[in-house]
């Protein structure tokens, strides 16, 4: 990567990032795939390739999200980590989809009390056929394909749409358990015991064998500048964003809670009657 790439990457590059330092990438927040998840990988990808990061820490905190952008993340870091250390840091949450990007690391350091786990797949949807009746409301379908609309809200699912969708979920969830495997070397059965979606604080998640040891994000930075051979000292990297594609995203958002409050109003207005 060339300065100005590194400079693209990280604003300030001279003052925040001198070459040497441990690369911190903050994973923040729910994993909600889109825009967001390409940036992030696109990142990942920058700093895999640039001859001045010599060793990256992940700093999580994170409920999970989305199955296909959590291991979209966990293929990314995965590339990550075949070219330089990893070292994930659990601070506040790593569950769930976090938890599974984690497994690319090659240690994981957690705070003592952050919550751990959640090594488990859901699908979940509202139903609503009975209340779309108490509204007078009805939706017109027309399909090509039986099982096109799965997981449509306005009627209840078949059997058949039942069946497929808990197919997906077994599939996602057989893929994070060797996820699991591969990253914790523990035996699949072992890693199907701690399976159950259930979380742990993080000393007994190290008892367990979900991650290495009890630290903060200061020790996790020592790990991964140790096996870098560098000094510990780390620096947080972001993909930077132009003034208009902030303002942006803040008036999309602003936009798109108006609108959910307007439509719960009008809602709650229609329910009252």
């Amino acid at each position: 990567m060339s300065p100005h790439d590194l400079r693209a990457l990280i604003p300030g590059v001279a003052r925040l990032f001198p070459p040497g330092r441990v690369a911190i990438v903050r994973l923040y927040g729910p994993i909600t795939g889109g825009a967001r998840t390409a940036d992030w990988i696109e990142l990942i990808r920058r700093i895999r390739e640039s001859t001045k990061v010599p060793a990256v820490v992940l700093d999580i905190d994170s409920p999970g999200g989305s199955a296909t952008a959590s291991d979209d993340m966990f293929l990314a870091l995965e590339r990550l980590a075949a070219k330089k250390p990893l070292i994930a840091a659990i601070r506040g949450t790593g569950a769930s989809g976090s938890y599974l990007a984690a497994m690319a690391a090659q240690r994981i350091v957690t705070q003592p009390h952050a919550v751990v786990g959640s090594i488990g797949v859901i699908s979940a949807g509202p139903r609503l056929p009975r209340l779309l009746d108490r509204l007078g409301v009805s939706v017109s379908e027309n399909r090509a394909g039986r099982l096109k609309g799965i997981g449509a809200p306005w009627r209840d699912e078949t059997d058949e749409e039942r069946a497929k969708e808990q197919a997906i979920v077994d599939a996602f969830y057989d893929a994070f358990v060797a996820r699991v495997v591969t990253g914790r070397h523990l035996p699949e059965a072992r890693v199907r015991e701690l399976a159950t979606g259930e979380i742990w604080l993080g000393e007994e998640a190290v008892a367990l064998g979900l991650v290495d040891e009890v630290g903060d994000l200061e020790r996790a930075v020592e790990l991964a500048a140790e096996a870098a051979g560098v000094p510990a000292k780390g620096a947080p990297v972001r993909l930077r964003r132009s003034l208009f594609e902030r303002l942006a995203g803040r008036f999309g958002t602003s936009v798109a809670r108006a609108v959910t409050d307007e439509v719960e109003a009008r809602l709650e207005s229609r329910l009252r009657t």
